[in-house]
């Protein structure tokens, strides 16, 4: 079966349908890891996007039950130079193209990756459609340009869970830590886990007395999808924790912090998603290889620095990548520590939480 990915400049390109059949549109962006496509499927964060791996051949080990981030995947669509049908791995449950079928994902290969990335770093990420049912290009354009931007977008509301739930119940835990689910990744939640945290998940829209009254040794804030600049109702909660617990945040959880403190951010034009950002740690002078998977950042000249320290930079473009505050035991890296896929650089960062908790603990 034929499909078509068609752009709002006006691009074309034909291909086959790989996945499910209809119309799907979304903000096309690039990724450009070499495997963990399970992982960016059932990412949460890439919720209104249309994911092109620039990687040539994904899907050659299959999808199986265990290496997922989330409920289900989240891609608005998935590009890809070639899908394999065939994959050989013994954890395998079933090939890509039916994991996407299973999960109603709209996707194509036999496309110029090449020639895609190359235009979305030149032009910026595109509103974009993939479709199987209408081939037709001028109609596919016109449809791209009528799709809503990412730029002003709320997506949460649609990935946060709609109640509180405990990770792993009944496991042994020294730091007791509410979770702000924005987009969570299991990952995350594995890794605190790792260090000794219980986890409690809390819908995104929790109020500052709901949480408080779980009487947390510490508060994550979570990744997710869209534009922090969409997202001021979730602004006076964070406020609120200040002083009150240690805070880390990721990803989505990070810039909302960065609103948190007054700041604003803006939206990069094409974004950083992959497994090979190089991120300089400013406190130790250490170059960290990241995961990444963002497409907005914090405006540097929007902190007060007196309050709130830049600790990390993208040595690629020169983002925020990492804050700390200079008063309270809260921090935040833009990057994705947990990994999943990608490097485990910095999964030292769960330990600076317990750590960070560990003290408040002794100073109460």
């Amino acid at each position: 079966m034929k499909a078509v990915l068609a752009l709002e400049d006006g691009s074309v390109f034909e291909g086959n349908a790989v996945g499910a059949e209809g119309e799907s549109f979304g903000e096309l962006v690039f990724n450009t890891s070499m495997t963990g496509y399970q992982e960016i499927l059932t990412d949460p964060s890439y919720a209104g996007q249309i994911v092109t791996m620039t990687y040539p051949l994904i899907g050659n080990y299959g999808c199986n039950d265990e290496d997922v981030e989330s409920r289900k995947p989240f891609v608005e669509g998935f590009v890809m130079r070639e899908c394999c049908m065939t994959p050989s791995n013994w954890r395998a449950k079933m090939s890509l193209p039916e994991y996407l079928k299973k999960h109603n994902v709209v996707a194509i290969d036999g496309v110029d990756t090449r020639k895609i990335t190359t235009l979305l770093r030149t032009k910026g990420a595109q509103r974009s459609v993939i479709s199987t049912v209408d081939l037709d290009h001028d109609s596919l354009v016109q449809k791209a340009l009528a799709s809503p931007p990412m730029s002003g977008s709320d997506y949460v509301k649609a990935v946060s869970v709609n109640e509180p739930y405990e990770w792993n119940p009944g496991a042994d835990g020294k730091y007791r830590v509410v979770a702000m689910d924005y987009g969570i990744k299991y990952n995350i939640m594995r890794r605190l886990e790792a260090v000794g945290c219980r986890v409690i998940v809390m819908p995104a829209t929790t109020g500052l007395d709901e949480v408080l009254a779980q009487k947390p040794d510490g508060v994550f804030l979570s990744n997710g999808p869209g534009d922090p600049a969409a997202l001021p109702y979730l602004y006076p909660t964070i406020q609120g924790l200040f002083g009150k617990t240690p805070i880390f945040g990721i990803c989505l959880g990070h810039q909302l912090l960065g609103h948190a403190y007054g700041g604003t951010t803006y939206k990069l034009k094409f974004g950083h998603r992959g497994g090979n950002q190089p991120v300089l740690n400013h406190i130790t002078g250490q170059v960290e290889i990241s995961a990444q998977n963002h497409g907005f950042a914090v405006d540097p000249n929007s902190i007060d620095q007196d309050k709130v320290r830049i600790t990390h930079t993208n040595l690629n473009d020169q983002s925020v990548e990492g804050m700390e505050h200079r008063e309270y035991p809260i921090f935040s890296v833009q990057y994705h520590p947990e990994a999943s896929p990608g490097p485990h650089d910095s999964r030292y960062l769960f330990d600076r939480f317990a750590r960070l908790m560990d003290e408040a603990k002794a100073g109460a």
